[in-house]
């Protein structure tokens, strides 16, 4: 049995798309490929991203290797779910693309989690994955189409039946196994994701220590996928960050939800010498904490704030034992044990934008960033769209996309100044 797993090459004109637009390493790819392995599948990774592939080498590489099943993903990497394009407008171009060459189409990703049957039209697929795909993969390539029935988290045609079977899934994550990474895959991976204190001098990567996060803030995107915090065994990162330092890493980006407080493991990665960058509450970070994150390599903090009020916070669901003040003294500390330190704010529409200036020159002068508030998108699968909206479906992702367009006329210095309406996007790659 073969299967492929294909990153599309992405690209982002005409998208709001926020999110980083270097590759990162397919996390989700790579244990699937473990865990595929073990059932004695064999299997291909094709990242048009990180390897810079056109959509035409995607696919003769696809139709080379001749696979049983062909897994396309709805968002570049783990690290972007929460924040993935909303058009499908990239995997429904690799899902036209493949149809003749990939075998069974499996689609794995953000949108198929949150609304699997509209995922599964548009891409014309077999099968849309919801949640976590790594252990349902391989469930999924040892069946027949015939035998699904008795699969959970999968939504597939049976007849002119759209059936949904279970709801998302939830890896696992201690029994996942370290990831290796070839150094000629490295190699090709030198970005360093969300590092501003020195240039890179050497491969970056990615990892996780830890899926999900205990709090439900309204803007975060989590509802079907990477929710309840689970933390990997000491072991298993230990394993797998020596592996990456090995092939060639020299700087790791935890893509960790919530990156929280734990002296064991930053005792280990201080040992190993490397650096490092995190997102996480300040709020929960106790000055020795932060001093240890620093001397265990830490060199980049992207602390979420969202809002200088209570109101505001509270409006996002992110209450804090720490008052505004507080907050600003704790990332002061921070910034004296790490080079780089960035306040996130959002546009909560609560807060006075001339006190947000007179707050973000406040930490400017203590070497600490704080950018603008970025417009909020209600992704579908927030609790900010829910309440709005209610539960999502199979508009959601066009409706959240025309509030966004009509609610802001500007939008972040990361995003295209004329987004292009979602339907128009997805209709490009429907050609």
């Amino acid at each position: 049995m073969k299967v492929a797993l294909v990153n599309p090459h992405w690209r982002f004109e005409g998208s709001i798309y926020f999110g980083c637009r270097e590759p990162h390493l397919p996390l989700e790819y790579g244990y699937a490929k473990v865990l595929l392995e073990r059932i004695g599948a064999e299997v291909l990774i094709v990242d048009g991203h990180l390897e810079r592939l056109s959509q035409e080498e995607v696919q003769s590489r696809v139709a080379s290797f001749a696979p049983d099943f062909t897994v396309i993903t709805s968002a570049p990497s783990y690290l972007f779910w929460r924040c993935a394009p909303p058009e499908l407008r990239i995997p429904i171009e690799a899902a036209r693309d493949l149809r003749e060459v990939g075998g069974t189409l499996i689609a794995v990703g953000p949108h198929g989690s949150t609304t699997p049957t509209i995922t599964l039209k548009k891409l014309e697929v077999d099968v849309v994955v919801l949640g976590e795909p790594e252990e349902i993969l391989p469930l999924l390539v040892q069946k027949t189409a015939g035998e699904w029935r008795g699969i959970p988290s999968i939504c597939y045609r049976e007849g002119d039946e759209i059936r949904v079977q279970g709801g998302p899934h939830a890896g696992d994550l201690a029994a996942l196994p370290p990831l290796r990474w070839p150094r000629a895959l490295l190699a090709r991976h030198p970005h360093h994701h969300h590092r501003f204190d020195a240039p890179p001098d050497g491969a970056g990567a990615e990892m996780e220590t830890s899926r999900g996060c205990p709090y439900h803030c309204t803007f975060c995107a989590k509802d079907n996928f990477r929710d309840d915090y689970r933390k990997r065994p000491l072991a298993a990162i230990v394993e797998e960050l020596d592996g990456l330092i090995e092939a060639g890493a020299t700087y790791l980006y935890f893509i960790d939800e919530i990156f929280l407080p734990n002296q064991p493991l930053l005792e280990a990665i201080a040992e190993r010498g490397i650096r490092f960058g995190v997102q996480t509450r300040i709020d929960l970070w106790t000055p020795p904490m932060l001093a240890l994150l620093g001397r265990a390599g830490c060199v980049s903090i992207e602390a979420g704030v969202e809002s200088i009020t209570v109101e505001g916070r509270k409006w996002l669901d992110k209450p804090s034992r720490l008052s505004t003040d507080e907050m600003v003294d704790r990332l002061i500390i921070a910034k004296r044990h790490v080079p780089f330190v960035q306040a996130n704010l959002l546009d909560a529409q609560f807060d006075d934008p001339e006190a947000i200036e007179r707050w973000r020159e406040r930490l400017r002068k203590e070497g600490v960033w704080a950018n603008k508030p970025v417009p909020m998108f209600p992704y579908p699968g927030s609790p900010d769209y829910v309440r709005k909206w209610g539960l999502p479906d199979e508009a959601a992702w066009e409706r959240a996309h025309e509030h966004y367009l009509r609610e802001y006329e500007t939008f972040s210095d990361i995003q295209e100044e004329r987004p292009i309406p979602l339907p128009m996007l997805e209709s490009h790659g429907s050609k």
